[in-house]
């Protein structure tokens, strides 16, 4: 049995919007039109994919997992436009990586400099965007740290990187080259995710495996460089830049002993395909012949 394309969309967007009018709307569809259209896709699935009530539209179990596989498919089905679009043009293959703040950008430049030959764009995203972006075909290779992929992503462990301490100038421990756990017992920390960040949790632990529960609070000003988030607040954050002064002298990043690391963590699609992105999480240079199979395969050459 083949879906209809456009019917995963009538679903997604009524299960976004929780109501079939708001969902007509963004749709340019009549009301009528699109519950047609969602009984129909009931009709073809075999199963309620809606609660419908009064108070608006949930999706039952089969629906969520209905667009959960719709999101999957679209993705794929943009991703294969683009790739055939690039193979029929004779367009070189550029790797599209996404990074979360808490991934600095010569973190990624190291990353993408180690495989020989990569042609790629960085973007910075947040963490939805990052998610739904791998999802949709418009990133290949997304890098944070301790984000659980969602259904249809799949995640690896790509390196470590040592962690520093960030203090604004004037802190008290600004004076010192380095500092240990301890140190930083009575300190309130900066964390850039939620309480339930994979990466939150992580640096808190560590304060915890240091013996204090540390005073904590998310960074006010999100997307900015990790070092940035002390200016002017006098809290300590953990870092990946090296140990020195940053910021014209307004941060002073310290040396943490002994060393701890991050990890960097790579989310992809296993149902896009690229030689770019597979030598990008593999750490090495494509093939010759993986370089050329898109453009050999669609020539019969």
């Amino acid at each position: 049995m083949g879906l209809d394309l456009r019917k995963l969309d009538h679903l997604v967007a009524v299960v976004e919007e929780g109501s079939f009018t708001r969902a007509a709307a963004r749709l340019h569809l009549s009301q009528q039109a699109l519950s047609t259209s969602i009984r129909a896709l009931e009709r073809e699935v075999g199963v309620p994919l809606l609660d419908r009530t009064s108070a608006g539209v949930t999706p039952l179990p089969a629906g969520r997992a209905l667009v959960e596989d719709a999101r999957v498919l679209h993705g794929v089905a943009r991703a294969a436009v683009r790739r055939a679009r690039r193979i029929g043009r004779g367009e070189t293959e550029v790797l599209r990586i996404g990074h979360t703040p808490a991934v600095t950008g010569p973190e990624v430049m190291a990353l993408a400099q180690a495989v020989p030959g990569l042609h790629t764009e960085v973007h910075q995203r947040y963490p939805g965007q990052l998610t739904a972006e791998l999802l949709g075909g418009e990133l290949d290779v997304g890098l944070c740290r301790g984000i659980q992929p969602p259904h249809g992503l799949s995640r690896t462990t790509l390196g470590h990187s040592r962690l520093s301490v960030a203090v604004a100038a004037g802190h008290r421990l600004a004076g010192r080259t380095h500092v240990t756990l301890a140190d930083l017992a009575g300190e309130h920390l900066v964390v850039w995710g939620s309480e339930d960040s994979g990466y939150t949790q992580f640096l808190l632990g560590l304060c915890r495996d240091a013996g204090f529960e540390p005073r904590h609070s998310r960074n006010p000003i999100q997307g900015t460089p990790p070092v940035t988030a002390v200016v002017g607040t006098g809290h300590v954050a953990f870092v990946t830049d090296p140990p020195g002064s940053a910021l014209d002298g307004r941060v002073q990043v310290l040396e943490l002993r002994p060393a701890q690391h991050a990890p960097v963590h790579a989310l992809w699609s296993a149902n896009h395909t690229g030689a770019m992105r597979d030598a990008f999480l593999s750490g090495q240079p494509a093939s010759p012949a993986a370089a050329r199979s898109d453009a050999t395969n669609r020539s019969g050459r």
